[in-house]
């Protein structure tokens, strides 16, 4: 069942198309995850699903209600998580998940109870009462997420959910994040981190200049690269020469030189290492380590926008430059 649908939205801004006839559908259950990168118009079409934004053009669709021009009546339905907490730092942490349930008119017995659920499943009972202000980026990004959920949403928009804190604590939100979804939540996922969105999502839209490239499941897009080999050589000195003397004498396979003296190789079969390292040998060129390289979700989404995944570097998004 589709508890979100995103019908033909655009949203322009004076002579700006920021997002432009977007279409696609959330299943209920499913982490859905939003990609492109920054400038794409993934933070606007939040924004018109959220109520922050009104289309230009278009409806938005909840369990298969237009709410388009009444998204306040709809806010009960869904946790947005913004990539900046909006949290009071002079209130502690319970005080912040109470109030954030008031809003939504849970009872005080209802929100303290749920608010003290939400501090132990979040790993953050021992800081209840210590000022939000004072709590580590990690903390307050968890605090945030609790909020988001405070009330019991069936949705939950999470825009970079682990941009700006250590390892340690992304990997603890991940974690959190999956066991919300395995326990019934729907989760909208923006993140630059690729990696991360290939391990949340169970279906992935790529945006690219404010318009929708690509709508499928994970497991569909990672089929193709799967089937290839990829293996990356160190070696001694590495040029476009190089390069182009492997792709003569080995031309069912495919070579790129990479940086700091990185060779990349790509085949539909396994990678001959003992004949490449042989041929580089001969030619006074050591190769000082070959490793295999798993296919990722960075491959599909190179292939399929045509951009270097440093183009999904986080920047501040603006809404007027089709964030």
């Amino acid at each position: 069942m589709d508890l979100l649908q995103a019908d033909q939205l655009s949203k322009k801004y004076e002579d700006v198309l920021a997002v432009d006839s977007v279409s696609f559908s959330v299943h209920q259950g499913e982490v859905f995850g939003f990609l492109g990168p920054n400038g794409a118009g993934k933070t606007t079409t939040i924004n018109m699903l959220t109520g922050l934004a009104r289309p230009t053009s278009g409806r938005v669709l909840y369990f298969n209600e237009d709410y388009t021009h009444r998204i306040k009546h709809a806010q009960h339905l869904m946790g947005v998580v913004p990539d900046e907490s909006s949290l009071y730092p002079e209130l502690s942490g319970f005080e912040n998940l109470c109030f954030c349930a008031a809003l939504y008119g849970v009872r005080k017995k209802e929100r303290e109870q749920r608010a003290g659920e939400l501090l132990e499943t979040f790993g953050l009972t021992k800081a209840a009462k210590r000022r939000f202000g004072g709590y580590s980026k990690g903390m307050k990004r968890k605090l945030a997420i609790a909020a988001g959920i405070i009330h019991k949403p069936p949705l939950l928009f999470l825009d970079e959910p682990t941009t700006g804190i250590d390892v340690a604590s992304a990997r603890q939100i991940r974690q959190l994040l999956a066991q919300l979804n395995k326990n019934g939540t729907t989760i909208f996922l923006t993140t630059h981190y690729i990696e991360e969105a290939e391990r949340l999502s169970h279906r992935i839209a790529f945006i690219v200049a404010g318009r929708i490239v690509r709508i499928e499941a994970v497991e569909d897009l990672m089929q193709p690269v799967r089937q290839r080999h990829l293996m990356e050589l160190s070696v001694s000195k590495s040029d476009s020469d190089l390069s182009e003397k492997l792709r003569s004498a080995f031309s069912h396979l495919q070579f790129q030189a990479g940086p700091q003296g990185q060779v990349r190789v790509e085949s539909s079969d396994a990678v001959p290492v003992g004949p490449l390292v042989r041929f580089l040998e001969e030619r006074g060129v050591e190769v000082t380590e070959a490793r295999r390289i798993r296919p990722s979700l960075e491959e599909v989404f190179v292939q399929i926008t045509g951009l270097e995944p440093d183009a999904m570097k986080k920047e501040k998004e603006k809404a007027g430059g089709g964030a």
